[in-house]
């Protein structure tokens, strides 16, 4: 399957801001049954964009722009293959336990079986273990399956309830939230039973399906690493494995590790942040910005004490 990806972000400044310096997790990755074909990235005001390439092998982009300005646009568009996803069991043998502890002794996984910024253990974690029967038990591949349906069941998808900073106890508390709060959930429950997992940033088309998530924001998921298969895609969002509608970005431990865009700008201003998202077949042609629904999101005033403000895009991955 082919896609055609259109990401634009605008921030919007209440007063003229300069000396804007940005990253950007935009560029589809290239790996196991993904391509990223092309990916163009523009800005206004235009600006010389370079990049590289981290440890994770996320690629990363980054510019600035050091003129005075009241308005930043950022237009990333792609062009994906994706083919069908490495066919899974039912289930793993009980060896795979052991199979999985055996892995884990080496230090190649560490960063995803420690606690970390948003997906970590707490009270709330360990009573919603309890309450559900949370443990060791079958194989590793049915327990994830079913703490993705646990968590489709039990969580209300509910948009604008938790922000793009909220712990995983809020979610946990008001049982509801985004896509966001149902991996940094399902991520801490993993990592709790000593399964390496990680957090996915990317897009999902939706293409007529009848998903929870939202069509035109960017998505996230969970990904687990199982012996013998390496890391598997789950979307408690929609409690789904991930597949051909699923479009990754950008992985890291958390979602500190992996937001669209960061940076910082010189000024005394306030933003107004509006994100438009469209993924589509590549047989229907990329649509005009006017054709795309931007999302708006906007600053609440604050004490400013220092002219080096951070923006990080405050769109909640849906």
């Amino acid at each position: 399957m082919f896609y055609s990806i259109r990401h634009i972000t605008r921030f919007s400044y209440s007063s003229p801001v300069s000396e804007s310096a940005m990253e950007v997790r935009m560029q589809p990755r290239s790996e196991a049954n993904q391509k990223c074909i092309r990916f163009d990235l523009a800005t206004q005001p235009r600006s010389k964009i370079q990049g590289y390439r981290d440890h994770i092998g996320n690629i990363v982009h980054h510019f600035s722009i050091p003129g005075r300005h009241q308005q930043l646009k950022i237009n990333a568009e792609a062009t994906v293959e994706v083919t069908p996803a490495l066919a899974l069991p039912q289930a793993l043998p009980t060896q795979a336990w052991h199979d999985l502890e055996s892995l884990c002794a080496s230090d190649e996984y560490w960063d995803y079986l420690v606690p970390s910024r948003y997906a970590h253990s707490s009270e709330l974690l360990d009573v919603f273990k309890k309450e559900w029967n949370i443990e060791r038990r079958d194989d590793p591949l049915t327990l994830l399956h079913e703490i993705s349906a646990l968590i489709y069941e039990e969580f209300d998808y509910a948009p604008q309830t938790t922000s793009v900073d909220s712990t995983i106890d809020h979610a946990l508390e008001e049982r509801r939230g985004v896509c966001q709060d149902f991996a940094h959930v399902m991520i801490a429950l993993g990592r709790d039973l000593g399964i390496p997992c990680r957090y996915v940033s990317g897009y999902l088309y939706h293409g007529g399906a009848r998903d929870r998530s939202a069509a035109d924001a960017t998505h996230a998921w969970a990904e687990a690493y199982l012996p013998d298969f390496g890391w598997i895609g789950f979307d408690p969002t929609n409690n789904i494995m991930t597949g051909e509608r699923h479009i990754r970005t950008a992985v890291g431990r958390d979602y500190a590790d992996v937001p669209p865009t960061k940076g910082i700008f010189k000024g005394k201003a306030n933003t107004e942040l509006s994100v438009g998202v469209q993924v589509s077949p590549t047989e229907a042609p990329p649509p005009g910005e006017e054709m795309i629904q931007m999302h708006t999101w906007i600053s609440e005033p604050a004490q400013i004490e220092d002219d080096l403000q951070q923006q990080q895009q405050q769109q909640q991955q849906q």
